[in-house]
């Protein structure tokens, strides 16, 4: 009796069990109820005034007396994630405080002349109009002429793998990009900006379609040209992002010391992290084929468009792995998922058949839980569990997903002119806003999205 329980301790209890109960509960194993805070704090390394004033030397626009905002310490994980990494969870606590000082300069100038003037100042800048943007505010003028150059470190040769690997698996990457990279990017307080101001409550459609067309431009062949509209459309979204930020900082909505600065430099950054390393994650579960030299040309995609919206080098990832890394640690610095996250993340899985441009009431009702059982499988069950998913069995999904994808590809070759009527690329195209003038650089001129000018 003695011999099979000493066996069971360390190979059932402390080997399976634990484990396992640890990863079931998460950030919940480190809870201590508030009558319990009496007792002295015995970690090693981890001081109070470390928790509140994590080092910000050398990052720009950040001051050495800034504390970290409440959220993070009081409901988040940065404790524990700077038990795994501790350089990387202070640098991504220091950059929730951080927005785009070269940005916000120069829409805080842009905001005393009216819509349609600042349009038209963005417009010149955009297209290298030097008669027009001459006109334009000094800050808005040495905004542009800081994005001429691109950095030493971006080599448009290495473009075309990663072009033509996104254009291979096209009809995959909006299922991934819906069903799990925007879904785990809505986990982080960015969507208390989303929320606010009703980017996706009220728009959703249009503003989803939006981000739709940036990612099918910046894969366009030359797209990241200085000429061409991935190049445009990233600018635009960083400048799109500096005017939401000063809009939200003047309504009286949003809490600076509980949750930093609106679309802060670590939220933006987790989010291309997301959009690269997380993309790839769900293209391959969802039966992508890709080499390790298509991989890496996508991953510096990302990273100068990236670069382009604003993100400082000191949160923009250098490679696969740096990103990888950097989503862990910021999902564990993060607060659990809010409200806010809550609802837009469910918002935008029922936002998919009408994207798809499906409106029978019954059959966007069936596509909707149908994209709420793949997003599952793609983004964990813990994940799933926290943004409040319905519950659907998972097992097999995937397998029928890519058994699915691989028959339509199978017909694609056999039967001719089958790829022509459902081309995918087309179907991206198709679910990306093309406005008839072009691409608009318009901004936002109110915090409530309702009531702002359409942009």
């Amino acid at each position: 009796m003695l011999t099979g329980a000493v066996f069971l301790d360390p190979t059932l209890m402390r080997s399976i069990l634990v484990p396992a109960s640890m990863e079931l509960l998460g950030r919940r194993n480190w809870y201590l109820p508030p009558w319990l805070h009496w007792l002295p704090d015995l970690r090693v390394g981890f001081a109070e005034d470390e928790a509140s004033a994590p080092p910000l030397r050398g990052i720009p626009g950040c001051s050495n007396q800034m504390k970290i905002p409440s959220c993070y310490t009081e409901e988040g994980g940065y404790a524990q994630a700077r038990l795994l990494n501790p350089a990387m969870a202070d640098n991504y606590v220091a950059h929730t405080v951080i927005g785009d000082l070269l940005a916000d300069d120069a829409i805080e100038e842009l905001a005393s002349y009216s819509q349609k003037e600042a349009s038209h100042f963005i417009r010149a800048g955009m297209r290298q109009d030097e008669g027009e943007l001459a006109k334009a505010p000094p800050l808005l003028r040495e905004f542009f002429l800081n994005q001429e150059s691109p950095p030493d470190w971006v080599k448009e040769v290495d473009f075309g793998p990663g072009v033509r690997m996104f254009h291979r698996n096209s009809r995959l990457v909006l299922g991934a990009m819906v069903g799990g990279t925007l879904v785990e990017g809505f986990t982080t307080n960015i969507a208390k900006s989303f929320f606010i101001t009703g980017r996706l409550r009220e728009q959703g459609v249009r503003r989803l379609k939006q981000n739709n067309r940036h990612m099918v431009e910046i894969f366009m062949p030359g797209g990241m040209d200085r000429a061409g509209d991935g190049w445009k459309l990233s600018v635009r979204i960083r400048l799109i992002h500096a005017m939401v930020r000063r809009l939200l900082n003047q309504s009286g909505d949003w809490d600076s010391e509980a949750w930093g600065e609106p679309i802060s430099a670590s939220h933006v950054g987790f989010a291309i992290t997301a959009f690269s390393a997380r993309l790839l994650v769900h293209l391959k579960s969802l039966g992508a084929e890709f080499n390790d030299e298509e991989r890496a040309s996508f991953m510096h995609i990302w990273r100068y468009s990236g670069h382009l919206m604003g993100i400082p080098d000191s949160i923009l990832f250098h490679k696969e792995g740096d990103a990888l890394e950097l989503f862990k640690i910021g999902a564990m610095c993060e607060p659990p998922p809010s409200m806010e996250s809550i609802v837009l993340a469910h918002s935008l899985i029922n936002s998919a058949p009408l994207i798809a441009g499906v409106t029978d009431p019954k059959a966007r009702s069936s596509l909707a839980r149908y994209v709420f059982r793949v997003s599952r499988a793609l983004i964990g069950p813990r994940t799933a569990k926290s943004l409040r998913y319905p519950f659907f069995p998972t097992f097999g999904v995937l397998f029928w997903f890519r058994l699915q994808d691989r028959y339509n590809r199978l017909m694609d070759r056999l039967v001719p002119g089958r790829l022509q009527k459902k081309n995918p690329l087309l179907t991206l195209f198709n679910v990306s806003m093309f406005d008839e003038e072009g691409i608009t650089f318009r901004l936002p001129d109110h915090v409530y999205d309702e009531r702002s000018g359409r942009w």
